[in-house]
């Protein structure tokens, strides 16, 4: 027997609707003005609470275009030798901003950000490696501000209530976790994907989605192995994890830039499974088996579904937290050490 149920909109509870004022506004800063960008500054203008009061790029026809199309008070580019960042880090009426350079740009304008005292919000990976984020973790905490890594599958309602079925003992005890995520992307030397520099490749761009499944669904890995193959510049194209834990339990995950996959997570257990639709990170669709039933969850979207983590980071900051309980700094902080452990094992020949 098979059920389809439509989860509920949200409602004006400020509780239930992400976008409802919770407090004082905040004035964002937005750093680059790319696609994740674009997507991102599209769903802090629907927050009640959020204003877009500066942007900045490198190219002063992009920042003042971006400005523009999105409503900003401030737009700023690189000028007399300093970045355009550097320049909106000055701007006093900007209170949080939010990071979608490349990766390899990551610590170097959060540090900047924290530096004059504005929270953060830095795209995944926050940084290219454990050493950088354990640095950036240092200086927010000793400045007093707020730093997240913008990993916002774990805010969806959808994820959450993957959460909620799994810790209902419904499917019993998880044992394995199977997630992947690949696409197709054409080689392109001038892109930021197949830059090694800018930290291009699959394990940095796309593991973080999987491994947010196997977090949620088993918590701290005891071991990884890793295989993978990584080209000529040094960029990995496709990669698969094994991680074990201590209960004989398991994850297996697998990224690519070069194959498309079903893009989808299933969490097993001994009395059921759960079933994502795709994409993982933004799924709008969870298949339940169990007891013999099964059933199919249905969940809206509004904007990009960003709007969940926006929430979240304006929430911490109106209530004077420095970092989030849903996306704690030891996570980053854990999945960057797992990542380095990963591109070790590329680097000793486990391509």
């Amino acid at each position: 027997m098979r059920q389809h149920i439509l989860v509920p909109p949200p409602c004006a509870d400020p509780e239930v609707n992400p976008l409802a004022a919770t407090g004082r506004k905040l004035r964002w800063g937005v750093v680059a003005t790319g696609q994740i960008a674009r997507k991102v500054t599209a769903d802090i203008a629907l927050l009640e609470d959020a204003v877009l009061h500066a942007v900045s790029s490198r190219r002063e026809a992009a920042a003042a275009e971006f400005a523009r199309e999105f409503g900003f008070a401030a737009s700023y580019h690189d000028d007399d030798g300093e970045a355009g960042y550097q320049r909106l880090m000055r701007d006093p009426d900007v209170d949080v901003v939010y990071i979608a350079t490349p990766h390899s740009q990551h610590r170097e304008v959060a540090e900047a950000a924290l530096k004059a005292g504005k929270h953060v919000l830095c795209e995944k990976p926050v940084t290219t490696d454990a050493a950088d984020a354990a640095a950036l973790v240092d200086l927010a905490r000793a400045q007093g501000l707020f730093l997240m890594e913008a990993v916002w599958t774990r805010f969806l309602p959808s994820v959450n209530r993957a959460w909620d079925i799994m810790a209902s003992d419904e499917l019993g005890d998880v044992q394995c976790v199977q997630a992947d995520l690949g696409f197709v992307s054409a080689y392109d030397a001038g892109s930021r994907l197949w830059d090694p520099a800018a930290g291009g490749g699959a394990l940095l761009d796309l593991a973080v989605y999987p491994l947010t499944w196997a977090f949620g669904s088993l918590g701290i890995p005891t071991g990884v192995t890793a295989t993978g193959t990584v080209n000529d510049d040094g960029v990995d194209l496709r990669n698969a994890l094994t991680l074990t834990y201590g209960t004989g339990a398991f994850a297996q995950l697998t990224t690519s830039i070069t194959a498309t996959y079903p893009s989808a997570a299933t969490v097993s257990g001994n009395a059921g499974w759960l079933r994502t639709s795709a994409p993982l990170y933004n799924p709008s669709e969870l298949l339940i088996q169990s007891g013999g039933d099964s059933r199919t969850e249905v969940f809206g979207q509004i904007g990009g579904n960003y709007v969940y983590q926006l929430r979240e980071v304006t929430r911490c900051i109106q209530s004077g937290l420095t970092e989030s309980p849903t996306m704690p700094w030891a996570d980053t902080l854990l999945t960057m050490r797992l990542l380095d452990e990963v591109r070790a094992q590329f680097s000793a020949g486990a391509v």
